[in-house]
C-alpha cells in the first residue's frame, strides 16, 4: 500500500470516528438533577474535538465549541428558584435533561454518619419514611471508588432521586433532615450531592495540593506512586489467596439444618461479646442455636427478628432457611421472616457470626426480639454456641494490600475533584472517628481542607458546615484525659476559618454504637446552622452555650458563655453535670455547678483555689446537660490546653 493510500485510509477512519463522536455529560447532569439557584450555572460535557454544541434552557439558546481534547464547557446566567424545566443539548446528536429544578444544592461528605440512609434507621423513622412525597428534596448519590493516582473526568453513580416513597430509603438520613427543615423554612428546591465512604479518614478526601504541608502524608502519596511497591503488594496478595482456605465446620456439617444432631455445643449468653464469656482471643466463626416457642397468635402477619447489632458479620437461619445476612458490623440487625417459615411450637433460629478482629459476638444494650404488631417474644438469654473456624492469627500468613480509599487523594481524586464544575451553595461535613487517634493533626487537616475545596470550587467563602463527634464507648464516672474530648477540641478549632459552623452532638452518641440511631436532631442542627450562615437569618439561635470566659472569685469559677440565647438551663431540669475544675496541680474533680443568669458558678471543697475548667471532658460524658432555652447542648471545652 502506497502512503498516499494510506493517509487516504486514516484520514477516513479519522472521519467515521469523529462522524460518530457523540456529545456527552457528567453522569450527575441528568434527568431530576437541581441546578444551584443565583449563580451562573456550569454545564460541561466531551464531544468530537471542535464539535458544536448548543444549549437551549428556559427559551434562551447557548453555543461553544469543543476544545481539540473533546471538552466543553458553557456557563448559563443566574436563575431564580422554579422548575421544572426541561434542558436540550445538540451538537452530533441530541439529549434531552427533563424535570429539573433550581435551588439549593449542598455537597454532603463524609464517613459511615453521613452514609447511613434511611432505610437503616427505619424503625426509629418509620413514619417519616412512610410519608416521604417531597419531589422538590433530591438526592445524587456518588458510588464509591477510590484512585490514587491522579483526578478523574467523571464520578459514578446512578441518577438523582427524589425523597418520595420510592426513594427516601437511600437517602442519607443526616443529609435529609437537614434538607427537610431548610425546605420547610424556605420553601426553595434542595439538591443534595451526597459523596461519603465509611472508615475513610480526612485526607483521603483532600487534593495532593492541599496535603504539601503534611510532610507524613506527602511521603504515603509518592509511596502510593511507585508502581513497584504496588506491585509488590499485588504479588503478596496472590500469595495469600494461594494458602489453602480453611472450611467451617458449620457449613460442611450444616449446623443450621433442623435434622442436625448437636454435639459439644456451650451454653453462652445474648447479648454479649463470647470474649468476655470464657473464649479467649478468637477470630473466626462463632454458630449460635436456640429453639423458640411460637404461639399460633403470632403467626398470622409479618413476623419480624430484631437481633440488635453483632460484630462483624452474620448469617441468619430460621428452621433450616436463610432468612437474612449483614456483611459487616454497623447496621443493626432488622429481618423480615418470610410467610410460612415458622411454625407453631418450637422453631430452630441459628446465627452464624463472623468475627475479623477484637471482640466478636452481640452487641448489648440493643433490642434482641421477635415482633409481629404488638406481640413480642425476647430472645435474650442463654444460647448455645459451637466455633466452626478459627482464623490464624495476623501475621501467620504472608499477605499484603493496601486500603485504597484510605490512602492520601483517593477520594478527592474519583469522588470530589470530577464535580468541581458542579454550582453549589455549600458544604456539610460529617466525619472523624478514623482521625481520632491524631488530634493534633486533624486540628490541621480539616482548616487545610476547607481551603481546598472552597478553592477548587472558586467559592473563597462558602459555607462550610460540620458535626462535632457525639459520646461513644464506656462512660468514665471520674474526671480522666480522653483522645475523643480532644479530638471534639480539634474539630472545633475550624471555626477560626470564616464562615464555618458546627453542629454539636455531644448529647446524641451511643456508648455501644459508633452510629447512633438519632440522625433526625444532628441534621436539623445542622440546617440551624445554615439558616444562620448562608440564608442571612442573623438573628437565629443557631448554636448552644459557647464557652467565653471565666473569671475566679475565691475558691469559685464563674464562667460566661457565648451563645447562651434566652437563657441557660439544663435539659432534665437537674443541676449542671459534667463539669471538673481543677488548681495549679491540674488534678480535676467534680464541680458543683449552679447556673446564675447567663452564667454558671463552679465550686469544689476538693479544689480551694480552682484555675482551671473543663465540660463534658470524657469519650462518652455520661449527662452532658447544660443546654440554652433554645434546646441546643453547650460545646465540651477545656481552659487547660497545654
Amino acid at each position: 500500500m502506497t502512503l498516499k493510500k494510506l493517509l487516504s485510509l486514516i484520514a477516513i477512519i479519522l472521519t467515521s470516528f469523529i462522524s460518530r463522536a457523540e456529545i456527552r455529560l457528567p453522569v450527575i447532569m441528568s434527568d431530576g438533577m437541581v441546578l444551584q439557584r443565583n449563580q451562573k450555572i456550569k454545564i460541561w460535557g466531551w464531544a468530537a474535538p471542535s464539535e458544536h454544541v448548543t444549549i437551549q434552557f428556559r427559551n434562551r439558546k447557548f453555543k461553544t465549541l469543543a476544545s481539540g481534547d473533546g471538552k466543553w464547557l458553557i456557563t448559563l446566567p443566574p436563575t431564580e428558584a422554579g422548575g421544572p424545566y426541561t434542558m436540550d443539548i445538540d451538537g452530533s446528536n441530541h439529549i434531552q435533561l427533563k424535570d429539573i429544578l433550581i435551588g439549593d444544592v449542598w455537597l454532603c461528605s463524609g464517613q459511615s454518619n453521613m452514609v447511613h440512609q434511611m432505610e437503616l434507621h427505619k424503625v426509629r423513622y418509620a413514619k417519616e419514611i412512610a410519608g416521604a412525597k417531597n419531589a422538590a428534596i433530591r438526592q445524587f448519590a456518588i458510588t464509591n471508588r477510590a484512585n490514587m493516582q491522579n483526578p478523574q473526568e467523571d464520578v459514578p453513580g446512578s441518577k438523582w432521586k427524589k425523597a418520595d416513597s420510592a426513594g427516601i430509603g437511600e437517602f442519607s438520613a443526616v443529609a435529609y433532615f437537614f434538607a427537610k427543615a431548610l425546605y420547610q423554612k424556605y420553601h426553595v428546591p434542595i439538591g443534595l450531592i451526597n459523596s461519603s465512604w465509611g472508615g475513610t479518614p480526612i485526607e483521603a478526601w483532600m487534593s495532593e495540593e492541599s496535603l504539601r504541608d503534611f510532610a507524613d502524608i506527602e511521603l504515603l502519596i509518592k509511596r502510593n506512586r511507585d508502581t513497584a511497591f504496588l506491585n509488590s503488594l499485588r504479588k503478596d496478595a496472590l500469595a495469600n489467596k494461594s494458602v489453602p482456605y480453611q472450611q467451617d465446620k458449620g457449613l460442611t456439617e450444616k449446623w443450621f439444618d433442623p435434622g442436625y444432631i448437636t454435639k459439644g455445643w456451650r451454653r453462652i449468653a445474648v447479648p454479649g461479646y463470647w470474649e468476655d464469656q470464657g473464649i479467649r482471643n478468637l477470630d473466626g466463626v462463632v454458630w449460635y442455636r436456640r429453639e423458640v416457642n411460637i404461639p399460633q397468635s403470632m403467626l398470622n402477619s409479618q413476623v419480624k427478628i430484631f437481633l440488635g447489632r453483632i460484630v462483624d458479620a452474620d448469617v441468619v437461619y430460621v428452621n433450616g432457611k436463610q432468612i437474612g445476612s449483614t456483611s459487616y458490623m454497623y447496621p443493626q440487625r432488622r429481618y423480615n421472616i418470610p410467610p410460612n417459615t415458622l411454625k407453631p411450637g418450637k422453631n430452630l433460629f441459628v446465627v452464624r457470626v463472623t468475627n475479623n478482629s477484637g471482640k466478636g459476638g452481640f452487641v448489648p444494650d440493643k433490642p434482641y426480639q421477635l415482633i409481629c404488631g404488638a406481640d413480642t417474644i425476647d430472645l435474650t438469654g442463654y444460647w448455645q454456641y459451637k466455633v466452626g473456624l478459627v482464623n490464624k492469627p495476623e501475621g501467620s500468613v504472608a499477605g499484603g494490600g493496601i486500603a485504597v480509599q484510605n490512602q492520601p487523594t483517593a477520594l478527592f481524586n474519583s469522588m470530589i475533584a470530577p464535580i468541581t464544575n458542579y454550582n453549589i451553595i455549600g458544604f456539610v461535613w460529617y466525619q472523624g472517628e478514623s482521625n481520632t487517634g491524631n488530634p493534633t493533626q486533624y486540628a490541621k487537616l480539616q482548616p487545610a481542607m476547607i481551603r481546598d475545596w472552597r478553592l477548587k470550587w472558586q467559592m473563597a467563602n462558602a459555607p462550610f458546615l460540620f458535626v462535632q463527634l457525639p459520646g461513644f464507648m464506656e462512660m468514665n464516672y471520674l474526671p480522666s484525659e480522653s483522645q475523643w474530648a480532644q479530638f471534639r477540641e480539634a474539630q472545633a478549632a475550624s471555626l477560626s476559618v470564616p464562615n464555618t459552623a458546627m453542629a454539636v452532638a455531644i448529647d446524641l452518641g451511643e456508648w455501644n454504637d459508633i452510629h447512633p440511631d438519632a440522625k433526625k436532631e444532628v441534621g436539623e442542627r445542622l440546617a440551624l446552622q445554615a439558616e444562620k450562615l448562608a440564608y442571612g437569618d442573623k438573628n437565629i439561635v443557631a448554636s448552644g452555650p459557647v464557652f467565653q470566659s471565666a473569671k475566679i472569685d475565691g475558691d469559685k469559677i464563674i464562667i460566661s458563655f457565648d451563645y447562651s440565647g434566652l437563657g441557660l438551663c439544663t435539659k432534665d431540669g437537674e443541676e449542671p453535670q459534667e463539669f471538673a475544675i481543677a488548681g495549679a496541680d491540674k488534678i480535676f474533680s467534680w464541680a458543683k455547678a449552679t447556673i446564675n443568669g447567663n452564667t454558671v458558678v463552679l465550686s469544689s471543697t476538693d479544689v480551694p483555689r480552682p484555675l482551671y475548667i473543663r465540660y463534658a471532658w470524657a469519650d462518652n460524658p455520661v449527662n452532658p446537660n447544660l443546654i440554652n432555652n433554645e434546646g441546643l447542648p453547650a460545646m465540651p471545652f477545656r481552659t487547660d490546653k497545654p
